[in-house]
């Protein structure tokens, strides 16, 4: 049996590089973090809700949607934002993101268990 510590691993490997590459392709201050953080909140709620052993929910539930969502980033980005002058559009971006990551788990949710 493989250790839970490289499954997470192997899981956040795959997941910080696809962080990394959607970043790369979304040239936005703000966008490729929600997009990240939207899209990965949708898979964890779908993830949790499938019928998936516990060797692949910590791949890619723990590792991959782990490293590929940034709450840190986000943080960040919003508290910038607010240093910067823009103290409304932090406001928008830490709204937007928690709702869309909170309604995004409840889809991926209903998705799969609509599905079983």
């Amino acid at each position: 049996m493989v250790s839970p510590t490289l499954l997470v691993g192997a899981g956040g490997v795959l997941g910080a590089l696809s962080r990394h590459l959607l970043g790369e392709r979304i040239d936005a201050r703000t966008r490729d973090t929600l997009a990240v953080n939207v899209v990965g909140s949708f898979l964890l709620g779908a993830l949790v809700t499938a019928p998936i052993g516990d060797s692949a929910l910590l791949v890619f539930g723990t590792g991959f949607c782990g490293a590929f969502t940034t709450f840190s980033t986000f943080a960040f980005e919003t508290v910038r934002l607010a240093e910067t002058g823009e103290p409304r559009r932090a406001a928008i971006n830490a709204a937007v993101n928690l709702v869309g990551a909170l309604g995004a788990v409840g889809l991926g949710w209903l998705v799969v268990d609509g599905l079983a």
